[in-house]
């Protein structure tokens, strides 16, 4: 029998957990104790995207080092500020394929549902940093008119739970929905796109283990994962759970310079992944989001990243190194 919470020496529950995140940065400023000059410039920041993480995460951050990899991941800063030519509100243009609220369809086959308004982490990178949830925060009857929309397009075989962060919204709402999906015929895979394994691993519960195994859809979930060290052993736990249930675990990474930009650390990443159960799948190109400039890496050195890692590593741990181009009939590979 699989503990109703993973790992079972932990003793907050995940709804707990995600009702008491971090969201102020004076106090991660004290928890981290963290340089006093850098607080103005991140309650600047923080007002334009709000702070937002989970304590378990933070727990994994080097006290008192502005340069944790995992704290630049989360912290606000001034260099967010800074207005920067072609970072943009929407640079993925997702507006432009938007149908219905609440479902983005661009790719062939598959369409990406924004199953939750929030995550449990605000990743400062992140390009929906400016998406607006509210207008896609769907009630019953206009979910049903998303799953209408799926229902009438007979070339959709794959259902992608976005966000926000899907995990975020209850064991009752994911199992209605997933429910719904498995009763449309031509519906043949379900895809979760998630943090919160890595972020929250308590939320890997016995429940949501027995909703995705016993969908009669093919499941797989990408974590997001960017540094070793977000793995710990609570999240290492979690991941086997969900290998362990026949769920198929893949990663993506996005190429960010502090925290990520060395052959190193993505050596060591895609190893530690393997070991508990996740193949490396994409890492990407930062998308050019207003507030992101910061953590840009140039093309020339992600391909020789990337000539590195194929050097170094068997190649099914090498994620493809991939970027989003608007309009793009998929991600388009840099090499």
């Amino acid at each position: 029998m699989i503990p109703r919470t993973i790992p079972t020496w932990q003793t907050k529950s995940w709804q707990e957990e995600l009702s008491d995140l971090i969201t102020q940065p004076e106090e991660l400023f004290s928890l981290l104790n963290l340089p006093a000059e850098l607080l103005p410039a991140a309650q600047k920041a923080h007002t334009l995207f709000p702070l937002r993480s989970t304590r378990a995460y933070v727990s994994r951050i080097q006290q008192n080092n502005p340069d944790d990899p995992l704290l630049k991941q989360i912290l606000p800063l001034g260099e967010e500020l800074i207005e920067t030519p072609d970072f943009v509100d929407d640079p993925l243009e997702e507006e432009d394929f938007t149908p219905v609220p609440g479902l983005i369809h661009k790719y062939h086959g598959r369409v990406l549902l924004i199953a939750a308004n929030q995550c449990a982490i605000n990743c400062r990178y992140c390009f929906r940093r400016h998406f607006d949830y509210q207008q896609h925060a769907l009630s019953r009857q206009q979910w049903q008119q998303a799953l209408d929309y799926i229902s009438n397009n007979k070339d959709v075989e794959e259902v992608i739970l976005s966000g926000g962060d899907p995990l975020a919204v209850s064991d009752r709402q994911l199992s209605w929905l997933v429910a719904a999906l498995a009763e449309i015929p031509h519906v043949e895979r379900l895809r979760i796109h998630s943090r919160i394994p890595i972020v929250a691993p308590s939320r890997i519960t016995e429940e949501l283990l027995a909703t995705l195994k016993d969908s009669g859809l093919l499941v797989s979930l990408v974590i997001h994962c960017n540094h070793p060290q977000e793995i710990d052993e609570e999240v290492a736990a979690a991941l086997t759970a969900l290998k362990n249930s026949g769920i198929i675990l893949l990663n993506q990474s996005v190429v960010l310079k502090g925290v990520n930009d060395t052959s190193e650390t993505l050596i060591t990443l895609s190893k530690k992944l393997f070991q508990s159960g996740v193949l490396p799948y994409y890492l990407h190109l930062l998308d050019k989001v207003k507030g992101s400039s910061h953590f840009t890496v140039n093309e020339v050195d992600v391909l020789s990243l990337n000539r590195t890692l194929l050097a170094n590593l068997p190649g099914y741990l090498v994620p493809k190194f991939v970027k989003e181009v608007p309009n793009a009939p998929s991600k388009v590979p840099i090499i």
